[in-house]
């Protein structure tokens, strides 16, 4: 290459060097759902969606929820002149290959491989992050999250005595349990899918990469709720989750972020852990069978170790992550206080969420600040030696440790 920036191609005409993207492909983890400032998304009509009301259908592109905040744009990446979201909230490894609108509850987006094909078109590829594994047809994060939440309000609000006289025993409140999240053997049903994705997305960077020069990340997940929350929110008016029907203890703990039992808070961590074996897994398969290929693993399991939400008092405030929130009504106004509610107006606001997803889909996913640090995690996994695992971790002062 000459120093004016002219690729030379022998036997051909002289090509001017395409500019460096950095890419990221996924789910909400890399979309950046929780960071705010959503930008607009081509659906598959290729028609650009802004913000469509909070009313409309959750199939729409713009749910999506590519953020300007998102990690990729934060992280430092020296020599990538450009940065290209693909990512989607919610996506799956099926999204891959498929356009999301090809299965059930997803968006009307094209196929992430087709996204990825017309960047490179038009730029040389050098950097995809993949965020990959937590959404798949054997469980998804927002299934997860709802389950362990609305199991909390419900004991929360309901009497044991409306429980059995009323409600029949059709909604559960006791905590979540490991197998409640994802079992051993989903785990490795959801760890087959995502390992066919990422191949599918090393042959197709193989086939359009400019150069044949990238490197491949693959983020793992990090837990927004503590492995244990602060003391101050054990208990409240002398009833803590253990006892019938505990309102201001829920409402305590759905103002600070983290309506949750305790007891919940452990099978949660083991559902996180089994989320980072599933991405240390399909890289390893990968690795054996491409070893040439720069795939590395950024693993941020730890990266917002002491800033989780209810880990300190005054939460969410200061958390690297968004609490849970929903509207009474798809109204725009998200309830920051259940003080006084009951149980009728919860199941309304409850049924918002359902019905119009997208009033509550930003819930326990990084926020700005915390894309800010993965951002910083990313850094260190671009600089990293070709095919290294990078372990990013928060110490107790704020800073990084990324090994």
């Amino acid at each position: 290459m000459s120093a004016a920036g002219i690729q030379v191609v022998q036997g051909g005409p002289a090509q001017a060097a395409l500019p460096t993207a950095a890419v990221a492909l996924g789910d909400s983890f890399v979309s950046g759902e929780g960071a705010g400032n959503y930008q607009p998304v081509v659906d598959t009509s290729g028609t650009s969606q802004g913000f469509p009301g909070w009313s409309a259908a959750n199939s729409n592109a713009y749910f999506c929820h590519r953020s300007a905040n998102a990690s990729l744009f934060t992280a430092s990446l020296p020599g990538i002149q450009q940065r290209f979201n693909l990512a989607c909230s919610g996506g799956q490894p099926a999204d891959i290959a498929a356009p999301s609108s090809a299965r059930a509850e997803g968006r009307a987006v094209a196929s992430q491989l087709d996204q990825l094909r017309a960047v490179a078109q038009t730029h040389d590829i050098d950097v995809v992050l993949v965020g990959l594994g937590s959404n798949n047809t054997q469980f998804t994060f927002g299934d997860v999250a709802s389950l362990c939440a609305n199991r909390f309000i419900a004991d929360a609000w309901t009497g044991w005595w409306e429980f059995w006289a009323y409600l029949k025993g059709e909604v559960p409140q006791k905590p979540c349990t490991a197998s409640d999240l994802a079992t051993n053997a989903e785990v490795a049903a959801a760890t087959t899918e995502t390992t066919a994705a990422l191949r599918q997305i090393l042959d197709t960077l193989a086939q359009v990469d400019a150069d044949g020069i990238h490197q491949v990340i693959l983020q793992t997940y990090t837990n927004p709720l503590p492995p244990e929350i602060a003391s101050q929110y054990h208990e409240e008016d002398n009833r803590s989750d253990t006892r019938d029907k505990f309102r201001a203890l829920g409402a305590e703990r759905y103002a600070a972020g983290c309506p949750i039992h305790r007891a919940s808070l452990a099978p949660g961590h083991v559902f996180s852990q089994n989320l980072g074996s599933l991405v240390r897994n399909a890289h390893s398969t990968l690795a054996a069978e491409r070893p040439a290929a720069d795939v590395r693993v950024l693993d941020v399991q730890q990266a917002f170790d002491g800033a989780r939400l209810c880990e300190n008092p005054n939460s969410p405030t200061g958390a690297l992550a968004t609490p849970v929130r929903v509207m009474d009504g798809p109204s725009g106004t998200f309830i920051t206080s259940l003080s006084g509610w009951d149980k009728i107006g919860i199941q309304r606001a409850a049924n918002t969420c359902v019905t119009h997803f997208q009033t509550c889909q930003e819930s326990w996913h990084p926020n700005a600040a915390g894309h800010v640090v993965l951002g910083q995690c990313l850094a260190g996994a671009f600089t990293a030696a070709p095919r290294a695992t990078v372990s990013c971790a928060r110490n107790a002062n704020g800073t990084l440790t990324i090994s």
